[in-house]
């Protein structure tokens, strides 16, 4: 038998690849490209606004409706002025302060959501 070399194997290697990173799910692409799901992200953020307009809208007219069954029932010019100067003033601000901490909230889990970012 003859006596044959081998040859040695040799390692052969090309360019570096660049690894390209997998797009990423972008819901704010789907808002600017005007897709179905992103008119349904905004759909939802309109939603959650105007339950909270809504419902603040409630809380006014329920301060309000009841005004002239208190004047009613007090027959005193006096104390109806009091009830307007300073018995209505608190729930109106209560029921303003809770819509701007409701609808800043609304958009701070939209930008969130938008983001990518998790919720805390």
């Amino acid at each position: 038998m003859s006596h044959e070399s081998t040859p040695r194997r040799e390692v052969v290697t090309g360019e570096p690849r660049r690894v390209r990173p997998l797009p990423r799910y972008r819901p704010q692409a789907e808002i600017d490209e005007q897709t179905a799901l992103g008119g349904a992200y905004v759909r939802s953020l309109m939603r959650s606004q105007l339950r909270a307009g809504l419902t603040a809208f409630a809380m006014l007219a329920l301060v309000a409706g009841t005004l002239p069954l208190v004047f009613e029932a007090l027959h005193s010019n006096a104390v109806v002025w009091a009830v307007l100067g300073f018995a209505t003033y608190p729930p109106l601000a209560l029921a303003a302060w809770w819509y701007v901490r409701r609808a800043e909230r609304n958009e701070r889990d939209f930008a969130r959501l938008v983001e990518g970012r998790p919720a805390p």
